[in-house]
């Protein structure tokens, strides 16, 4: 049995259909859990609550462990030993490529011990480290679908953003495969694209132009740290607006796990059209 938190989240909903397409019996944990589906049991669990796990690990080989929120009150180390003593193999943590690119970057700070957790523990583990998820421009649906207008800071400047899906199938790989323990694999799309290059890709997905406005970075960060704290939205801006020469890179990490290239944000774009319409 595989065990996923985060099931109904960007790369948490999409992995738990992978394992079951594959024949694996999943148990997706989340804080709100779903309605039941077959070959799938949804059970509550908080992993601020590490105790909170232990009879939904009962049984489990593996696990992907997804922090949500900023995660201040959880503790990497009493989770992994709560994994540990229930028998589960393998962990597959889904991190960030920011902890490998800005170590002193505030918002990796958790991240970065949980990937420390997991090396520590004794388990097979896997660390996957994501670049901007595609899934980001769901930000702009609401103005897209009013105005047909999508506003951000940066137009121009391209990131490497990766599809959810990607994601999903490389954790199921290593939740599924050996050969992948003790691998960290930075994940990203094909190609750099821009902001005012993804509004241009919505409008041709719905078949209509998306005009594209800039805005200044301090209009960002007014913007951003309505839902976000504020060092968390500085070391965003930063990444947006200078990121580095690895966090520009294209890294071969999908076509190495899974044997095809990763999807362009075009196909993301397709497959969520009607958030946009």
């Amino acid at each position: 049995m595989i065990v996923v938190t985060g099931a109904t989240g960007n790369v948490g909903r999409p992995l738990v259909q992978v394992l079951l397409e594959a024949g694996e019996e999943v148990t997706a944990l989340s804080r709100r859990p779903e309605g039941e589906e077959a070959g799938v049991r949804y059970r509550q669990a908080d992993l601020a609550d590490p105790a909170s796990l232990k009879p939904v690990l009962d049984g489990a080989d593996a696990l992907f462990l997804l922090i949500a929120g900023d995660g201040a009150e959880l503790d990497p180390g009493e989770i992994l030993d709560v994994v540990k003593a229930a028998g589960v193999r393998r962990v597959v943590l889904l991190s960030s490529v920011n902890v490998g690119t800005r170590p002193g970057f505030v918002a990796g700070g958790l991240l970065r011990a949980f990937e420390e957790a997991v090396e520590r523990s004794g388990l097979e583990w896997t660390v996957l480290r994501p670049g901007g998820f595609g899934s980001n421009a769901c930000l702009w649906a609401e103005p897209v679908r009013a105005y047909r207008t999508v506003t951000a800071p940066f137009g121009d400047v391209g990131l490497p953003v990766v599809d959810p899906a990607d994601i999903a199938e490389v954790a199921a790989a290593a939740l599924r495969e050996g050969g992948h323990s003790g691998r960290t694999y930075v994940l990203t799309g094909p190609a750099a694209i821009s902001p005012r290059e993804q509004a241009r890709v919505i409008g041709d997905v719905l078949g209509e132009p998306v005009r594209f406005t800039e805005i200044t970075r301090a209009e960002a960060r007014a913007q951003m740290t309505r839902f976000m704290p504020e060092a968390a939205v500085d070391g965003t801006l930063d990444i947006l607006g200078e990121p580095s020469a690895d966090e520009q890179q294209v890294s071969p990490a999908v076509e190495q796990v899974l044997g095809r290239a990763p999807r362009p944000f075009a196909a993301w774009a397709g497959r969520n059209a009607d958030a946009f319409r």
